[in-house]
């Protein structure tokens, strides 16, 4: 692995109705652990996960947790029915747990269409910013295994449990979402203070000792989580607001709100979840050092391609939680994504969001049953594929397998339905050496010539669908 510093912000990332902007940290420090550095190795083989915001939020079809944080954010904006008042606001929201029954819940169901689909590992939210654990925390009863959830009733109350042994069991990798900020436990959002932002709403330098709660609280959440649920592959840490001082880039606007110390020691919790976890990916957001094990834009993909390890967390919708109506891309766009991502050297992790009875959208299974479709056919462009110049050019994007000796090349077109050219017409590497031209979906022979670094391939009238894929042999 190549050891690479990012002298500047390389992405800026647009963020979408309900995304939150984060940036690439400025500076990227590899792993020396080398179960760490072989399991990051195996994570970039897979190329396509899924992502799931879930929670007691769901009943109201609304920006997961951000509505109890008091920002002026056009997309946290609270809705007058569901309180008057900030504080009646919260008290609402906080009740959600006391009717939160998503009888629905069905992880197999959820695991066979993301496998039919090609994706490879699942990334789910254990717990949001609201602090409500979807998992069977002994540190707080705001959980849905508490007395207080209808749905702790349930055989499959611990969702995490029954997630995570599902996606396991089907030879998925297995991800934790965690947010390190929690507002909803008073060593966090002490409530002798009033919350003003996302931050901690005290001096952890001036009260200390409540400071020390929060860390020992966290700790022992990430320790439940990786020594109680199987094997999790990747530590996923979210709120990057919550880190050392000395840590935050002034140049970035949401990390100049952060006016007070809050390192939580993610040295201690790092070591800690390394040692329940041998060679576990830790991903602690935007902050550069020994645990951002990789990079991850959100509701973007980066222009360039990037030679550090990366992943794209992108919605199938618009929002990251459940509303209702959302609107769903088409499984054309997702494919150019998927291109787009893999070309440059990343990962896509595409989240749908489980409403309030605990299971997707029709049209997100419908989305899914269309990609595993073009998967079959072209599954071994996407999969254990790294970059390769040229990388992009009009049209055209290139992956190689890991040896070199295959290179795929992705035709795009403009439009609602893919339409390909009479003759595929692209520039291969100079020293790749042309011995086999397939075009993927097609059985039959293919006629193609070469003109110095252009080769022609003409297409084969076969039924292509969202992207064609023309795969070259090495000779």
């Amino acid at each position: 692995m190549k050891t690479t510093i990012l002298t500047a912000l390389l992405i800026v990332y647009s963020y979408f109705s309900f995304a939150q902007a984060h940036n690439v940290s400025a500076g990227y420090q590899p792993p020396n652990d080398p179960l760490v550095v072989e399991n990051l190795e195996a994570w970039q083989d897979l190329k396509f996960g899924l992502f799931m915001h879930w929670g007691t939020y769901s009943q109201w079809g609304i920006v997961e947790s951000w509505s109890l944080c008091p920002e002026d954010e056009g997309w946290t904006q609270r809705r007058a029915e569901h309180g008057k008042t900030y504080y009646e606001y919260v008290k609402n929201y906080e009740n959600l747990q006391k009717t939160f029954n998503p009888t629905d819940f069905n992880p197999q169901k959820w695991a066979d269409a993301a496998k039919a689909a090609g994706m490879k590992y699942v990334v789910f939210t254990t717990k949001h910013h609201d602090g409500f654990a979807m998992f069977d925390t002994k540190e707080s009863d705001y959980k849905i295994t508490s007395p207080n959830t209808p749905f702790s009733e349930h055989p499959k109350a611990d969702v995490t449990k029954e997630i995570f042994r599902t996606f396991r069991n089907e030879g998925f990798k297995i991800g934790a979402y965690f947010s390190k900020p929690d507002w909803h436990t008073e060593y966090y959002w002490w409530p002798y203070f009033p919350p003003k932002d996302r931050n901690v709403n005290y001096d952890p330098v001036k009260y200390p000792e409540r400071w020390e709660k929060y860390k020992q609280f966290t700790y022992n959440q990430i320790n439940e989580l990786t020594s109680n649920y199987g094997r999790v592959d990747i530590l996923w840490l979210d709120g990057g607001w919550v880190r050392p001082f000395h840590t935050i880039d002034q140049s970035v606007e949401w990390q100049r709100t952060i006016k007070v110390e809050q390192d939580i020691d993610m040295d201690r919790i790092g070591a800690m979840a390394r040692r329940n976890q041998p060679g576990i990916i830790v991903v602690d957001r935007t902050v550069p050092g020994n645990w951002e094990n990789y990079v991850t834009p959100e509701q973007a993909v980066p222009e360039h391609p990037l030679d550090i390890p990366w992943e794209s967390c992108i919605t199938m919708g618009n929002s990251f939680s459940y509303v209702p109506g959302d609107d769903y891309k088409p499984a054309k766009k997702i494919v150019e994504t998927l291109v787009k991502i893999i070309s440059r050297g990343g990962n896509y992790l595409l989240n749908i969001a489980p409403g309030s009875n605990g299971d997707f959208d029709q049209a997100a299974y419908d989305r899914l049953r269309d990609l595993s479709a073009w998967i079959d056919v072209n599954g071994s462009a996407v999969f254990a594929t790294r970059a390769v110049a040229p990388y992009h050019e009009g049209d055209y994007y290139y992956t190689r397998s890991k040896d070199g000796k295959v290179l795929n090349v992705f035709h795009l077109a403009e439009g609602n339905a893919y339409t390909a050219p009479a003759t595929f017409a692209f520039t291969v590497p100079a020293d790749f050496q042309v011995k086999e031209v397939k075009v993927l979906g097609h059985k039959g022979k293919i006629r193609w010539s070469k003109n110095g670094d252009k080769l022609s391939v003409q297409n084969p009238n076969a039924v292509l669908n969202y992207a064609a894929v023309i795969q070259l042999e090495r000779r």
